[in-house]
């Protein structure tokens, strides 16, 4: 899993700006510390990612050298070549215990926010009565990683599902041609701080995993076919280089 992960970035990651060097654990909240700053936009500038459990809850966290949530994609009017923002916990769960099949690539929890499309179909994150028109707000998902030098070379994308497969997805799968799921857990973005309580049915897959902390941009294909939707800017890397050093509850 490291190794992919790795290997998969080699070239994304020529993308980032200043990415944080790694470093160890911190003595005081635990999880993985990085260097603030490095040219890192500060809503994205990754200074702590940690995963701790709690009952059969697991807290992802992660904290940021401003804002939170502050910047978000401009709006472009169409799906096609889109942006989405993101903070991700990549891990080494295995894809099946969130609903997927096994072995499926690398599960990683992602908080996005994209305002040209909406794939939370279950939920009405804005109140306001209609279930299609709140991308741009914060919200939570599972998504399946794998390589594609479709989308650069040494690039990583949200795994494609092909015309006439029936992969076992979650029942809260949105319906897209990827391997994505909309679990409807909200995360919450106060001051330098992002973080999303997740219930598990067997919580010592995530207390034997591990992880680190990610924050990117990922782009909608212009011809919006596979592969469909591409991580085509890393900012920032909690361990500088996905290593996934982070251990849950340390």
């Amino acid at each position: 899993m490291k190794s992919i992960l790795g290997i998969a970035l080699t070239g994304t990651l020529a993308l980032g700006t200043g990415l944080a060097p790694a470093l160890a654990h911190g003595p005081g909240n635990g999880g993985i510390v990085a260097e603030d700053g490095n040219g890192v936009s500060a809503p994205f500038d990754i200074i702590h990612a940690k995963i701790s459990t709690e009952g059969n809850v697991a807290t992802f966290h992660m904290g940021v050298s401003g804002k939170a949530g502050a910047s978000k994609p401009a709006p472009s009017g169409k799906l096609a070549g889109s942006q989405v923002f993101s903070y991700v916990w990549p891990t080494t769960i295995d894809s099946y215990e969130v609903g997927f099949e096994k072995g499926a690539g690398i599960l990683a929890l992602a908080v996005t926010a994209h305002p040209d499309f909406d794939d939370t179909p279950l939920y009405d994150e804005n109140g306001d009565g209609k279930l299609d028109n709140d991308g741009d707000l914060w919200h939570s998902h599972w998504v399946v990683l794998t390589p594609d030098d479709a989308c650069g070379v040494g690039s990583l994308k949200v795994k494609d599902i092909p015309n006439g497969a029936k992969p076992r997805l979650p029942k809260t799968w949105p319906g897209l041609p990827i391997l994505i799921d909309s679990p409807g857990w909200s995360p919450v973005l106060t001051d330098d701080l992002v973080e999303v309580r997740v219930p598990f049915d067997d919580i010592g897959v995530v207390e034997a995993a591990s992880f680190d902390g990610v924050t990117a941009g990922l782009r909608v294909n212009e011809s919006v076919h596979a592969p469909l939707l591409c991580v085509v800017d890393v900012f920032d890397v909690a361990s500088g280089d996905l290593s996934l050093p982070g251990k849950t509850n340390e």
